[in-house]
């Protein structure tokens, strides 16, 4: 069985576990998942959801937060973890924004990928989400991880990975794909401790398999 053999399995299965994936990040406008997608950024989802529950009732457009000091959105994100640095690219993305769309968050890939603190995966989730649109494959930790370990690539770097998935995963799967790994990687394939006996996936992959006592 080869490679996209294998992918097409594997998306067989977790479909049938996981059922239509959609994203963890709660969000109402394309405006409010770009800001989550950058707070997730070595950050749980579970946690971007807290803050941004308890944030975006009061701040959840670029002009609010263009408007506030870098201090001030420091402290409503401070539990995200890099908050510094992802104040200060909320505040510039948000002044882009408005400066050069009006407000508006582009669809253009190359437009996203070069306002602050948005880089492909956040361009590729922003993208799939809101307007169903897939450029290339969505790679975060879970799905390096498990891409490596399943065998269907040998990367690191988050770019190499995407450009070899997109040559095995169907372009229509490009959006789900990820977000299956995803959920594996959180509910059967943990990183510390996978439940290899448990995984409806481990007849296709080729790590070291683990068998739980």
């Amino acid at each position: 069985m080869d490679k996209k053999q294998r992918v097409r399995e594997v998306l067989k299965r977790l479909e049938e576990k996981f059922g239509k994936p959609k994203c963890a990040l709660d969000f109402k406008s394309p405006f409010e998942l770009l800001v989550a997608v950058i707070l997730s950024a070595q950050c749980t989802d579970v946690r971007v959801n807290i803050v941004t529950k308890q944030m975006f009732p009061h701040v959840n457009t670029p002009e609010q937060f263009a408007n506030m000091e870098v201090e001030e959105i420091e402290e409503w994100i401070r539990s995200t973890g890099f908050y510094h640095n992802k104040a200060k690219n909320i505040k510039k993305c948000s002044q882009q924004l408005l400066e050069l769309y009006h407000g508006e968050v582009p669809q253009d890939m190359e437009q996203l990928v070069n306002l602050a603190g948005v880089g492909r995966k956040t361009a590729n989730v922003v993208r799939g989400e809101i307007w169903g649109l897939a450029d290339g494959i969505t790679v975060d930790t879970h799905v390096r991880r498990l891409s490596n370990l399943i065998g269907f690539v040998k990367e690191e770097d988050p770019i190499r990975i995407e450009r070899e998935l997109m040559k095995i995963v169907p372009k229509k799967s490009w959006i789900d794909f990820s977000h299956y790994l995803i959920l594996q990687g959180r509910d059967t394939c943990i990183a510390r401790r996978p439940r290899c006996n448990q995984c409806e996936i481990s007849e296709f992959c080729k790590g070291k398999k683990i068998i739980d006592k």
